[in-house]
């Protein structure tokens, strides 16, 4: 008993310091910054578009200057007396997927990416780093001053009508994921508010998120479109929707995203948001998720249900793909081959001792060969295929949530990742 009393008091006394160190060093404000993100399959530059500060910060206020994967990218910032870190965020973005697609060896373009951290109380440096898929970095550090006067002051804007669809716990100690609308109507919004609660009540009931259930909350933004649906310009159909979606990013029939990240933090202002997911309006099949920034999803196709469960892993957790195509291994540029990649659940073998190497039971051949028995079991092991390639990348099991619509469940090493997760960012 003496023992179990010595680890609570640690326990409390590290969070105590946590928050102590929180309050002595941000104030309690939201900094959104505006990035541009832009360049070529050859070069990547990062490029400041605009400030903008709320009151209340709804992130975490533990672990600030670690994260727990290393992402396309992270922004980090700086005491600017001390030099010392005081807060580190990790991310990817739709311009680093773009840069490995053909288009990019032929043109420059650029992108909109938007990141939130609480508002140092001290002039400090932020210092945001971009890495390509063979770890060729790009960076920018900018200055960061709380007084200065063209920081937008947005504390007094009116929010966009939202509601608590599932409220675990205080907004500043869990996590708060938004819901926003695209393409639904004024006279939609009942059908959206279905769908959002949809949407949280089936991302709650897989682990392990349903075991953390009291550190999440789950908000839905009535985000009104002019028009219903999204636009599909294979269909040569155009529709004016709240963030501006679109069917074809990168000229792939079912990638469904938006380049209109502004749009979507306009939407949130004033409403806690540390993750996003965007529900759109339509029954065709398709949707994205990327890590830190947003999922994107159809509401209304048959698959709705385990695909925002998948599309959420991306944007949450950071799990890579785990199903492969027949002919992408001569094409695909997503992964090199010579590097380890940095989401959690694939390997190239470069370096899986920092993957899921000690998940491995010992007799496990590697590559593992496919059973009906591990099959059923999800029995982990180092399956080939995966990352859109048959051969090259590895998987944790044969099947998982994000392999297969028709699995059950998030695979052993993908639910430890998205454990992790949680446990950095909810106290």
């Amino acid at each position: 008993m003496k023992r179990l009393l010595i680890i609570v008091a640690l326990i409390l006394g590290v969070a105590s310091l946590s928050a102590q160190d929180f309050d002595q060093t941000f104030a309690d404000k939201t900094l959104r910054i505006d990035y541009t993100f832009m360049g070529n399959s050859t070069d990547q530059f990062v490029a400041l578009h605009g400030l903008e500060v709320t009151n209340n910060w709804w992130g975490r206020r533990i672990n600030l200057t670690t994260v727990p994967l290393e992402g396309n990218g992270d922004l980090t910032l700086y005491d600017a007396t001390t030099g010392d870190a005081i807060y580190k965020t990790s991310f990817s973005s739709l311009f680093q997927e773009w840069i490995t697609t053909p288009e990019a060896a032929s043109i420059t373009k650029s992108f909109e990416f938007t990141i939130l951290v609480p508002m140092p109380q001290r002039r400090a440096y932020a210092e945001v780093v971009l890495r390509d898929n063979t770890g060729k970095e790009s960076r920018l550090r900018h200055t960061i001053d709380p007084q200065d006067r063209l920081i937008r002051n947005a504390t007094n804007k009116t929010p966009v009508p939202h509601k608590y669809i599932h409220k675990g716990g205080d907004s500043k100690r869990a996590i708060d994921v938004v819901i926003l609308a695209e393409g639904y109507t004024v006279d939609e919004m009942d059908t959206f508010m279905e769908d959002a609660m949809i949407t949280a009540s089936e991302i709650l009931s897989y682990e392990p998120f349903k075991s953390h259930k009291e550190k999440f909350n789950f908000i839905a933004v009535a985000s009104p479109s002019t028009d219903s649906n999204v636009s599909v310009p294979q269909d040569q159909a155009w529709r004016e929707t709240a963030v501006g979606s679109n069917f074809l990013t990168f000229y792939m029939n079912r990638y469904l995203t938006s380049s209109n990240v502004y749009a979507m933090y306009d939407l949130t202002t004033n409403i806690p948001c540390e993750h996003l997911i965007i529900l759109a309006n339509t029954n065709t099949y398709g949707g994205g998720g990327i890590y830190n920034s947003y999922t994107l999803t159809t509401a209304h196709h048959r698959d709705f249900r385990p695909v925002v469960v998948h599309e959420f892993g991306h944007s949450f957790g950071g799990l890579g793909d785990e199903y492969f195509y027949d002919n992408a291994d001569d094409n695909d540029e997503m992964h090199s081959l010579k590097h380890e990649p940095w989401e959690p659940n694939i390997t190239t073998l470069v370096d899986f001792e920092s993957k899921w190497a000690d998940m491995v039971e010992k007799g496990i051949e590697i590559p593992t060969q496919v059973t009906p028995e591990r099959t059923k079991n999800y029995t982990v092991g180092v399956y080939e295929g995966g990352g859109y390639r048959t051969k090259g990348i590895y998987r944790p099991t044969d099947v998982c949530r994000m392999r297969n619509n028709t699995a059950e469940r998030f695979c052993p090493v993908c639910e430890r990742a998205l454990e992790r997760v949680i446990l950095h960012q909810a106290e």
